[in-house]
Formats: structure tokens, sequence, C-alpha cells
């Protein structure tokens, strides 16, 4: 036999074996016994490859290392950043792990750390309120279906069914405005909601919990006032929260990774452990429309133990159990995942799709965001009870003085002081512009940005003047112990805005 011709018979032979391997191999006729469940999914995810972004900035190795550090100070696992500006993302990057060594992986069994990814899902806790609740309550406002002024009990009668003169005064603005006079947080000592979700009885509480202070009087941040207007909202459309944003606000931008996770809707395997939601092996499973697939599991960022009714623990069946794809905010969980102060889960990118389109319809270009540019206007600048248009600037100039000749020394990239003008708290419609909760806002974006934060570890900020957002998006609270990200989300914010020139 020639060189060549036995050549020739290696190369066929060498073909017949590739092609029977990548042949399917028929799937074994079951047996009596069951096999073994198949190990967790893997963490890593495919993404599509995005188109190549604009360089960044030489400046945002600043801001890179003010994230690195803040992992290496074990003040949170990992993060996510997405910075937009002049219309383009400019800068997106993952840091550190979404998973902490040790802790329960998808079995709940310890797992090693699951590195961060740029498409990690986070719970953006209540983050929630302005991308989904206040958006909703906006469009009931165009359609003339509310109106700002009127009073709570005339959309949600039960809020007085005592007919107290004060509570007759709470107003939509005040709700919005978190000037409505009523605490932070429905009642959680008893183990309500805590076996078995009951979105009922967290309405109930949030519609009969007592003010404590006069309506329109403070600013006092709430939960309380967005649970009201979720359900305000599903009272004037007829349809759930969590159906109704995932229809009027997110489908129609595009944020294809951003839902409301409630288990009642999981499609999949999966387990529950009294109002939270856990893994389980199996195979996927084709989803019909208005579910979600559990396979979305692995790329959910956890969050922090469930610690709830640990007085009574045979109260809570899933205490102790590390939170993952199941709202770590305890009155959103026991109300069965969907509520309007928290609830929504997402990626950095599609927030950042949201700023991005917000941004381009305030600026009168083309956009896809679901309200008109008046409204949005009317959202995001100061409407709280007795606002006026000189607050902004007063503000922004008092912020200047006080850098000038009282600097913060402590932490000089952040400002002196938020609010800038001691009792002077600036809110729009769901967005933070001026209260002691601005620190995301650093030292160099103007007071008239605006934005919000999730307890969770998530913030957004946004400049119309220099046409930036920011998103940070991490899950500080899965590290036990850790610090609050204040003062990181001000820093970074800061840096930002520096490695722009602004």
């Amino acid at each position: 036999m020639s060189e060549k011709r036995f050549l020739r018979r290696v190369l066929a032979a060498a073909v017949v074996l590739v092609f029977a391997a990548c042949a399917k191999v028929p799937e074994p006729h079951p047996t009596a016994s069951a096999p073994p469940p198949p190990p967790p999914p893997p963490v890593q995810s495919v993404t599509p490859t995005p188109p190549p972004r604009p360089a960044a900035p030489p400046g945002f190795a600043a801001v890179s290392k003010l994230v690195t550090d803040a992992i290496a100070a074990q003040h949170l696992p990992g993060a996510v950043l997405s910075v937009g500006h002049d219309g383009q993302v400019i800068f997106q990057q993952a840091y550190g792990v979404r998973k902490l060594a040790g802790e329960p992986g998808l079995d709940g069994s310890p797992a090693p750390a699951e590195p961060m990814t740029e498409d990690t899902i986070f719970d953006l806790a209540s983050l929630t309120k302005v991308l989904g609740t206040a958006v909703a309550v906006m469009q009931s406002y165009e359609q003339g279906k509310v109106a700002f002024d009127d009073p709570v009990q005339k959309y949600l009668p039960s809020f007085n069914s005592d007919n107290d003169p004060q509570r007759a005064k709470v107003t939509v603005r005040m709700l919005l405005t978190h000037t409505s006079g009523e605490p932070g947080d429905v009642e959680l000592k008893d183990p309500w909601g805590l076996q078995e979700s009951d979105k009922a009885e967290g309405v109930h509480r949030a519609l009969t919990t007592p003010l404590v202070s006069g309506p329109g009087e403070v600013f006092r941040y709430s939960d309380i006032n967005f649970i009201l207007l979720g359900a305000m909202v599903e009272q004037l459309t007829g349809m759930t929260l969590d159906d109704y944003v995932q229809r009027n606000v997110f489908a129609p931008l595009g944020m294809t990774e951003t839902r409301f996770l409630p288990p009642a809707k999981a499609c999949g395997p999966h387990t529950m452990r009294g109002a939270a939601l856990a893994w389980k092996p199996g195979p996927p499973v084709a989803c019909p429309p208005g579910t979600w697939p559990t396979s979305l599991l692995p790329r959910i960022a956890p969050t922090a133990r469930d610690e709830e009714g640990r007085t009574e623990p045979e109260m809570n069946p899933d205490l102790d159990h590390l939170l993952r794809g199941t709202v770590h905010d305890t009155t959103a969980r026991r109300m069965g995942g969907v509520a309007g102060h928290a609830g929504v889960f997402s990626t950095a990118h599609d927030v950042g799709v949201f700023a991005q389109a917000l941004l381009d319809r305030l600026a009168g270009r083309p956009s896809e965001f679901p309200l008109a540019r008046a409204t949005l206007e009317l959202m995001t600048t100061p409407q709280q009870p007795g606002h006026n248009d000189r607050q902004v600037r007063a503000a922004n100039d008092a912020t200047r003085a006080a850098v000038a000749t009282r600097p913060n020394r402590r932490d000089p990239l952040l400002a002196p002081r938020y609010p800038a003008i001691p009792g002077q708290n600036l809110r729009g419609f769901g967005w933070d512009i001026d209260t002691g909760q601005s620190t995301p806002r650093g030292v160099v974006f103007p007071i008239g940005s605006f934005g919000h934060t999730g307890f969770t570890g998530t913030s957004l900020w946004i400049d119309p003047a220099s046409d930036t957002y920011v998103v940070l998006l991490t899950n500080s609270i899965h590290t036990r112990g850790s610090p609050p990200m204040s003062h990181l989300r001000g820093e970074v914010a800061t840096e930002t805005a520096r490695a722009l020139g602004l």
C-alpha cells in the first residue's frame, strides 16, 4: 500500500470517528430506580458579544481602585459598575465575586466563590420605587386617572375608613415625596407571611399603620408610601403591579433582564421554604408568558441569610438559608415578592438602558422612555410640599460655599453636608435630589441631578446637565457586618465625574 493511500484511509477513519462523537447519544430507557439528581448548573453564563465601547477616559483607574479597595477591605463581595456619558456606555466592569467562598451554593452546600460577571442579576431593592412604581404612577397621571394633590383616600378608601381628619390630608404627592407622616415600614414583629406569603395582609397593614407626624410636615423615607402607591396602581389599572410594569415600562424599553420574581410565577425546577424560593435540580422547561424561568437562579447574586422569625423559628421554614432569587426586603418577601417599594431584579446593563432612555427623553432626543418629556421634567424636579423654583439654585450656592470654606476633610470625595441646606430636603416624584440620602451624588455632580439607592447595595445617579449616569450594583449585604455603601457610592460618583472632566 502506498504512503498516500495509507494516509487517505487514516484520514477517512478519523472523519468517521469525529462524526460518531458528534452524533446525539440516545437517551437511556427509564429504569425502576430514579437516577441521582444532576449537580447544580454552572454559574458561568454566556452572553452575546457587545459592540465595542469607546475607550474609557484614563481617570477610570481611580474609580476602579475605589471599588477594588472596598472589596479588599471586605466591605462588599463584588460589584458591577456602568457609566453612560453623551449617549454611550463609556465604562462597564465587573469586580470581585458575586458569592463568597464557603457560602452556600445553589444546592445549599458550602461552595467555592463565584466570579462576578457583567450580566449578574441583582436584587435592586428600593430602586424598584423609581424604575417601576413611580413611572407607573406618572403614566396614570398622564392618562388623567390620578392627580397629585388628591387625597390618598380617594383612590384607596380603606386608607381612612375611620374618617380621621389627619389621614384625610395625606395626598398622592406626599406619598411620592415621602412627606406623608408614615413611619418607615409596617409592623414586622409577628411572623405574618413567613410560612406562606400574604399580600393582602401587607397591604392591609400599610393602609392602617398610624401616622407618626403631620402630613406634609417633614421628610421621612417610608416603604409604606410606595406599598400604598403600588396598591393604587393596581386599583387604577386593574392589573397586578408586576404585570403592569413589565408590559408598560420594562418591555417598551427593551429591558429583557428586568422583572419582579414572585415565587408564584416561577417556571422550572424549584422548591419553596415558606415564602422563599430555592433552586432544585431538574431539566430546563419551556416557560409560558407571564412566568419567569428558574434557570436564571445561577446568575442571580445572593444577598443575605433569612433571619426573620428567629424568636419563633418554627414559623419560618427558610430561617438561616441564603436568599437567592427571593427578594431580600422582608415586607416584599412576605407579600409574595411583588410590592411597590421592592422586588425588582435587574442587571447593570438594563438599569443603564433605563437611565439612557430617560436622559434622551429629557434632552428631546428620540427615546422609548414611556413618559412624555414634560411629565419626566415634573418627576425629576423638586415636588415636595412647599417646593419652589429657587430651592435648587440656593442648594447649589450653599454647597459651593461650604466646599470653599469648610470642605469635607474626612472624605474629600464627598460634599460637606447632605442636604446642602439643613432642613431643606428636595425630592422629586420618587427621585432623591438633595436629602441626607444624596451621598451617591458625590461632590461634583450638581444638585438638580437625581437618583436613588437600594438597601442591598444598589444605586443609580443621573445628571442631565452633563448627560451622564452612574449605575453601581452590588450585593454588599452578602458580606456579613458590611458597613453602609453610602460613602463608596459618592466617592465613585466624584471620581467618575472627574474622569469625565466635569
